[in-house]
Order: C-alpha cells, then structure tokens, then sequence
C-alpha cells in the first residue's frame, strides 16, 4: 500500500499547507481517502489522473475534508469527463450530504445528468466495507458530531494495515485503531492545550506506548504544533509525503 498526503493541513491552511487529502494505492485500485476544500488544488499539482480514483471515503463532514467533493464531482462531468463508476463512501448520511454540498456550492449541481455510475457506501464501525480492494473498518472518534458522525479508518490491504484518525480529540478508540498498524496517521493540533474535538501533542505523548503501530505521523498540525520543530519521536507529515507499506 502505497500512501500519497496530498493535503496535512488544518481547516486554515496553516503554514501554507493543503488540507486533508491521502491518495492511497492498493495494487491497480486507487482510492481518495479525505478530499478538503482545496484538494482540487493539490490532485492537480500532483498530477494525479482524477479518473483512476475509484473510490472517495470521508471520515466526516467538515470542509477541510469534504469540502472538495463538489469541485471533484464537477471536474469529473466536464473536465475529465470522466466515464467510469465511482463509489462515494463515508459515514452514516453520506449522500444526502453529498447532495446537500452540490446544492451549496453549485446550485443545481444535485440534479445533473452523470457521464458516470455514482453508488453510495455507508460506513460505521459496526458495518465494516470493501472499498477499491481495500478492506475498511470504522472507529468512532470524537470530534464534532454536528459534522458526523466522525470516524477514524484502519485500511488493510495485502496483508499491510494504514490507520488514519480523522479529526479527534483523544479517545481510548484510537488504542484499537492503531493495534498493529504499519502506520498511524494521527491529527495533532496543538502542542498542550487541551481541546475538546482536537488532540495535543502533549496528550498524545502521554499515551504514545498505548498505541502500538510500528510508525506514528503526525498531521492537521495548527499554529503551535509547527511552531514546536525540534525532533519528535513521531514523524510529522508534509504535502507530498509518501508512506509506502
């Protein structure tokens, strides 16, 4: 498995960094895990062929991670005009937010005529998926439920397990999330203070020999995470970092 972070940034693009966005390869399958508001932004610097993307999953519904899917379903009718299926995964209410934003962003845009197959895929941690050849299971998170609700993801592929946070603030689920992960990719906001739907660095070192991945990155770092750049056990994350498994 091969994991591309297009995007390690907050809602604000701080430090100049994209927000949410992991292109993720499984064999021949691609998969977007996250699409923020500016990853059309991101997918197109990187060159990525927007028509390989299989599958779109989304941890939650706040636009620094979903808040591109509008643009990318819009690229896909008239730019690349695109023709193959593409499934739309994520939390419980999942298409009716993704009609929801295509009538915010586009007026209209709910009611177009698709070039191409759209299914929906609900996710929950009791519901488990597989998605572009990708086995997928929930966790829930804490975060904000209003934009919910919010899950982390373990994707196990080839015997290779990715484990991704989402945005939370610490929660004994993230202990079984990270079991045995390759890779954790955890949010880590702030540096001490305490948040009510973000975790701190801080916190998160408290708890760091509970959760047992074999690599723990950082991501969704605010104003003072990056201003802390001195050496970390963890590694921190960057756009175009690559995690390959």
């Amino acid at each position: 498995m091969i994991i591309t972070i297009l995007g390690s940034g907050d809602a604000f693009g701080t430090g100049g960094r994209f927000n949410t966005c992991l292109h993720v390869e499984a064999g021949a399958e691609r998969l977007l895990l996250d699409c923020g508001s500016s990853s059309m932004v991101a997918l197109n610097r990187a060159v990525v062929d927007r028509n390989g993307i299989s599958t779109l999953l989304f941890t939650h519904f706040h636009g620094d991670h979903f808040g591109g899917l509008p643009a990318f379903l819009l690229d896909a009718q008239f730019v690349s005009r695109r023709k193959e299926p593409l499934t739309i995964a994520g939390p419980v209410g999942i298409e009716h937010r993704t009609r929801h934003a295509l009538e915010t962003d586009f007026p209209g845009g709910s009611t177009n005529r698709w070039r191409f197959p759209i299914s929906y895929v609900e996710i929950a941690p009791e519901a488990p998926a597989t998605l572009a050849g990708i086995e997928v299971t929930a966790f829930p998170m804490v975060h904000d439920e209003r934009a919910g609700p919010c899950q982390g993801y373990r994707l196990t592929a080839g015997g290779t397990i990715f484990a991704y946070s989402g945005d939370t603030a610490w929660t004994e689920a993230l202990i079984p999330l990270a079991a045995g992960a390759d890779a954790l990719l955890v949010e880590c906001y702030a540096w001490n203070a305490k948040l009510a739907n973000h975790l701190d660095y801080e916190t998160l070192a408290q708890n760091r020999d509970r959760l047992s991945a074999a690599r723990i990155v950082l991501t969704h770092m605010g104003v003072s995470m990056l201003a802390h750049d001195e050496p970390l056990p963890e590694e921190r994350a960057f756009d175009g970092m690559v995690l390959a498994l």
